[in-house]
């Protein structure tokens, strides 16, 4: 393996010389710097990253964290953050909660030992408390939450407009002449879910309608979970369901066909996050649309910033976009 005293070597100057020229220390003349490089270049020289990161600190390596890949938001978010960061010079380190306490744990402890500049996360369903992320990535790393956040923990936070997303999904069905709609809702621990849930009554209250306890069912993001809240939704009177989430609507719309309603004409559906199934199913699903590839670079322009000396970027809110499909358009 090249070492920097093989290039001072053959240059005939010293290890520290190079060592700078590498790093692009201004205290290196140009022409030395070149000669330098060139030298590296043509021996073969691979940077040494784990030494450079102890030297530093911390590594020009990012850690993102996510409840799971196998999903297109957070499969799309990750592809957008990572555009952005290495157009900035970072590598990413990819770890999964898979919306579990300890895991998330686990996968924060990674993150610190690779010493990386800063950690982008969601945070899983189960993590209904913070404290345990800034103890295992340490204070003086840069972080920056999405999608799912702590508004207790400092640093960017860049969020989807979920209140509005759930309140225009609702606003819609009641437009369509729905009376009774009920909400198959998500983790009351995580802050995303419990916006729409609000959104979804504030559209109700504001359409003159009753918010039905009764109606609202908590921790159903899965298609089982939907099935089984809107065979209950349908036997107390509901004509219709908003979702917080589109696999726990496909199961509220495969329950409604075996109770033999038409979609749309009896029962109405919308679901929220526009996964790829909504448009390709039959019926089609209307959906709240989130954009996460926008939100992935947002993210990862966040972490730049805070990068440069008294950079506050604060919370970060991206619009949801209400797409109509087949289970809702009834008029």
């Amino acid at each position: 393996m090249v070492t920097i005293s093989d290039i001072a070597k053959a240059l005939g100057v010293t290890p520290s010389t190079v060592s700078r020229a590498l790093a692009g220390s201004p205290r290196v003349k140009e022409s030395t710097r070149l000669a330098v490089s060139e030298m590296a270049a043509s021996m073969g020289y691979e940077r040494n990253e784990p030494a450079s990161s102890l030297r530093k600190g911390h590594s020009n390596v990012v850690g993102i964290i996510v409840p799971g890949i196998n999903r297109a938001f957070f499969s799309n978010a990750i592809s957008g953050a990572e555009t952005v960061l290495n157009e900035h010079g970072y590598s990413v380190i990819i770890c999964q909660s898979h919306e579990n306490f300890e895991d998330e744990i686990k996968a924060l402890k990674t993150m610190r030992s690779n010493r990386v500049a800063g950690v982008i996360m969601s945070h899983a369903s189960t993590s209904t408390t913070c404290d345990h992320i800034m103890e295992n990535i340490g204070q003086d790393t840069i972080l920056v939450q999405f999608d799912r956040v702590f508004n207790e923990l400092p640093g960017p936070k860049i969020v989807n407009d979920n209140f509005q997303g759930a309140y225009e999904g609702t606003h819609h069905l009641i437009e369509q002449g729905y009376k009774r709609i009920g909400n198959i809702a998500g983790f009351m621990g995580t802050l995303a879910y419990l916006d729409r849930l609000n959104g979804y009554k504030k559209a109700l209250t504001d359409m003159g309608m009753e918010v039905d306890e009764d109606i609202i069912f908590f921790d159903s993001i899965v298609e089982n979970k939907g099935y089984e809240a809107a065979k209950k939704a349908i036997e107390r009177g509901c004509d219709a369901i908003y979702s917080a989430g589109d696999f726990s609507a496909l199961g509220a719309i495969q329950a409604a066909k075996e109770l033999g309603l038409r979609i749309p004409e009896d029962f109405g559906v919308v679901g929220t996050a526009n996964e790829s199934f909504t448009s390709i199913m039959t019926p089609s699903m209307s959906s709240i649309a989130q954009h996460p590839y926008e939100i992935g670079r947002r993210a990862a322009q966040a972490f730049i910033t805070s990068l440069k000396p008294g950079a506050e970027v604060g919370e970060v809110v991206v619009p949801m976009e209400l797409i109509v499909r087949e289970s809702s358009l009834r008029n």
